[in-house]
């Protein structure tokens, strides 16, 4: 790499009650090759006001759930209307399936325990910056077990052509939506096609809400 090439880096947002841990975890991520913390803030509050006043959005916001004021849940979901091309990563302590759902149905790309590695974090930022999303082997692993009877049996009436049904397999891989046009021998204007009417026929506003839609049905697999 020529000397005068700076390495581009992702910025970083961080919301979390606990002072220490959002010191902590900034500098942990700024030692981390290609990742700045630009924001921290203390509460989802904080965070919306500090992202409404910034010259930079950043590429990517660490959500705790259990903050006050504003918790993560509704962070989320504020951030995913006002601020769309925030990625979001959800950190924390609960370990239950309904807090993982929660927060990947409000709008974040995965979720992370706080004992995990740095290694996994800044995997998990790096695939939910590049990829889209990320998904952890606890969510990918448990998550399909949370869906009420109930809820299931109503899901169960939505009916996808046979070509929806190739596309949300793709989806649910690692490919991009180039690479599964490619493989379905589609044009990539044909492809978003495909995502838009799932994304409005199963109501989901992104990727992952698609894929865990899928998980949850038993259309696609999970391992």
């Amino acid at each position: 790499m020529p000397a005068n090439q700076a390495i581009k880096k992702y910025t970083v947002a961080i919301a979390d009650d606990h002072r220490l841990i959002v010191q902590s975890l900034s500098q942990l991520i700024n030692n981390i090759p290609g990742f700045e913390v630009i924001i921290q803030a203390i509460n989802g509050s904080a965070l919306l006001e500090e992202l409404s006043k910034a010259t930079i959005q950043p590429d990517i916001a660490i959500l705790d759930i259990n903050m006050p004021v504003m918790n993560g849940v509704v962070t989320a979901r504020e951030i995913s209307t006002r601020f769309p091309l925030i990625r979001l990563l959800a950190l924390s302590m609960n370990d239950d399936e309904s807090s993982v759902i929660q927060m990947i149905r409000s709008g974040c790309r995965g979720y992370l325990l706080k004992d995990s590695t740095e290694a996994e974090l800044e995997k998990a930022m790096t695939e939910i910056i590049e990829k889209g999303f990320y998904y952890s082997e606890y969510v990918t692993g448990k998550l399909i077990h949370t869906i009420h009877k109930e809820e299931k049996e109503q899901e169960q009436g939505i009916k996808l052509s046979e070509r929806e049904m190739e596309f949300l397999k793709h989806a649910a891989s690692e490919l991009t939506y180039k690479e599964i046009a490619n493989t379905m021998k589609l044009s990539e204007r044909t492809i978003d096609g495909y995502r838009e009417a799932l994304f409005e026929k199963l109501q989901v506003k992104s990727r992952v809400g698609l894929v865990l839609f899928a998980i949850r049905l038993g259309w696609v697999s999970a391992g």
